[in-house]
């Protein structure tokens, strides 16, 4: 008997469990697979790509946290009629260092200036042939007061008359747009003489009318040094006009003079070969000091060391000669053998020496017992002026034994804003004091007392000391030369390609604020990539 034929069922759940444990059993049976082995190549690329988006990220992070600060300084203290008023005219190297430093909360502080911002004076030279921009060497004197406790009074105005009798400054408003009020007196309690000085031109004819000076930013903007250029591109110059035309003569040697030399030739290879080949050759650079040698406050080592530098840019070096008369066209010079010659040139630059201005010859007139420098003038040990004990004055405008330099007028604001910290101390001690001698009482003496030693503990001020961190100079093609004191025992000298990249940086980290240091970076790196 054949049996019948079975009806296919489903799997029931029993099956279906029996069925995954046999295949995960047979899974189980098979080795992994082993991971894909990674290179070191591709490793590194990893961690490289990780360290660079974190770096990215964290220096734009800084770069906002800090420039947000800078915008957003925070609420000030208003003017205090209580407190002493403190006048400050100037706002360069001195008056910004004095200013940056103050404890503003212990005066009424109030800044007049012919100028609204704080010039970094040592690039100069950079801007006049386009390697900086002239807003990146420029700090608005309103930034710096925005940023301190107590409201300062910054007014763009010129200082036409000190009193030093009733206490007054004078100041008018020499803008090409005034207001109905353009002139006008302010008392003061203390003053802080910081108007600088002059481009001295030794009353040399012709100096005023045909020479650019390199003091104030108007003064790198117009060295006309392109119009030179572009004059003898226009066509049917002859050899002759072309050579006067590209002929650029710096007068004077010191580290000014010789940082625009730098930068002329600087510009020279690195761009006017490109855009004016047929011109380039033609280009010539002289260098005229009435001294015996360049860079008088560097070493001998160093001073030649840039002659050298020079010698290969093919920028000529006159020492010993004396600019006699500067003309239309050309600069009489006398030679070192006593001879005059007269030298063709299209542009001269006058780097020279300071004078005292109007308004510094009229304040010494009104003491003429205590003040008879002829250079400037005449302070204490504390730089209070002699003759007026609630005046003190600072920098070029000054007779010390000092450099008239940036970085000892920087020094001197500083120390003046200690000893107004230490002044204003004692004054309010002295306050205390006469509350507590007012009453009187036995149980007051003992405070009485210590109050009178930290008075008089106070009165004594520490007399200011300069101390010099060394000397700086760009000499050009990528060199440059630094003289700095070495553990107090001499000097250490050096030159060259790294020299370079410490000028650099130094000079990165004594601009004033954030926002200069980053625009000045950023310059360099444009003119690296782009040119001027």
């Amino acid at each position: 008997m054949v049996p019948k034929r079975l009806k296919r069922s489903s799997p029931t759940p029993v099956h279906a469990v029996f069925l995954l444990l046999v295949v995960l059993a047979v899974v189980n049976d098979i080795p992994p697979t082993p991971p894909p082995k990674v290179s070191r190549w591709r490793r590194f690329l990893q961690t490289l790509g990780t360290v660079t988006i974190v770096t990215v990220l964290a220096s734009g992070g800084a770069f906002w946290y800090f420039s947000a600060i800078e915008r957003n300084p925070g609420v000030q203290q208003e003017f205090d009629p209580e407190k002493k008023t403190l006048v400050i005219l100037g706002s360069g190297w001195g008056a910004t260092s004095l200013l940056k430093t103050l404890d503003t909360e212990d005066f009424n502080v109030i800044l007049i200036s012919p100028r609204n911002y704080f010039l970094f004076t040592p690039l100069l030279p950079s801007v006049a042939v386009g390697t900086i921009t002239p807003r990146s060497i420029i700090q608005p004197t309103r930034y710096v007061a925005r940023h301190k406790k107590r409201k300062v009074a910054v007014i763009e105005a010129e200082a036409t008359d000190v009193d030093p009798v009733k206490k007054t400054v004078t100041f008018s408003d020499n803008s090409e747009v005034q207001g109905q009020v353009w002139s006008t007196t302010i008392p003061y309690d203390y003053l802080v003489y910081a108007v600088g000085a002059e481009t001295q031109t030794f009353n040399i004819p012709g100096v005023a009318e045909h020479a650019c000076f390199m003091k104030e930013l108007h003064d790198a903007e117009r060295t006309r040094f392109m119009d030179c250029v572009e004059s003898a591109a226009f066509p049917g110059q002859s050899q002759e006009e072309i050579e006067r035309l590209l002929h650029m003569v710096v007068v004077g040697g010191g580290p000014t003079g010789i940082e625009l030399s730098g930068e002329l030739h600087d510009f020279l290879m690195d761009d006017l070969k490109q855009w004016y080949p047929e011109l380039a050759e033609s280009v010539r650079i002289t260098l005229v000091e009435a001294l015996p040698t360049v860079l008088p406050s560097f070493s001998k080592q160093l001073i030649d060391y840039t002659e050298s530098t020079f010698k290969e840019a093919k920028i000529d070096i006159l020492t010993k000669t004396m600019v006699k008369e500067i003309k239309d066209r050309s600069v009489v010079v006398k030679m070192p053998d006593g001879s005059t010659k007269e030298i063709p040139v299209g542009l001269v630059v006058w780097a020279g020496g300071n004078k005292m201005r109007k308004l510094t010859v009229d304040l010494m007139a009104k003491m003429p017992e205590t003040q008879t420098n002829r250079r400037g003038l005449t302070v204490d040990d504390h730089l209070r002026l002699k003759g007026a004990d609630s005046i003190f004055a600072l920098g070029d405008c000054t007779a010390t034994s000092y450099a008239p330099t940036a970085q000892v007028a920087s020094q001197e604001g500083s120390y003046l804003a200690r000893i107004f910290n230490q002044i204003a101390k004692k004054d309010a001690l002295q306050n205390q004091l006469q509350v507590l001698q007012a009453q009187a009482g036995p149980e007051q003496a003992a405070e009485v007392d210590a109050l009178q030693k930290q008075v008089t503990k106070l009165d004594k001020l520490r007399p200011f000391h300069y101390s010099h961190q060394g000397s700086l100079a760009y000499i050009g093609s990528d060199k440059a030369i630094a003289d700095l004191p070495f553990f107090g025992t001499g000097n250490l000298a050096t030159g060259g390609v790294a020299t370079y990249l410490f000028w650099r940086s130094a000079y990165l980290s004594t601009l004033f604020s954030f926002r200069n240091r980053a625009l000045v970076a950023t310059d360099w790196m444009k003119v690296k990539f782009f040119g001027r």
